[in-house]
């Protein structure tokens, strides 16, 4: 059972990353895989980071808000994983 829920946190921080990265790549319209892509990974990362961006501050670098939820979510995922 540990096993199992290890593997679908790592498998929940691929899913971060990825999502994240794809955040760096617009979108033209809202009917294309990428978008598609994007929108599905948002509803299953959401959850978790919204509450995250609520607490962890966005510094301005370079006049531009750096979001850091991402990286806490993997930090806190992989120290709760560990601990199983």
């Amino acid at each position: 059972m540990i096993s199992l829920l290890q593997h679908l946190i790592s498998i929940y921080v691929w899913v971060l990353i990825i999502s994240a990265l794809l955040s760096w790549f617009p979108t033209t319209s809202s009917s294309g895989a990428l978008a598609t892509t994007k929108r599905v990974l948002s509803q299953l990362t959401e959850p978790v980071l919204r509450p995250l961006r609520q607490i962890v501050p966005r510094p301005n670098i370079g006049g531009v808000g750096v979001d850091f939820s991402v990286l806490v979510a993997v930090i806190l995922l992989t120290i709760i994983s560990r601990i199983l």
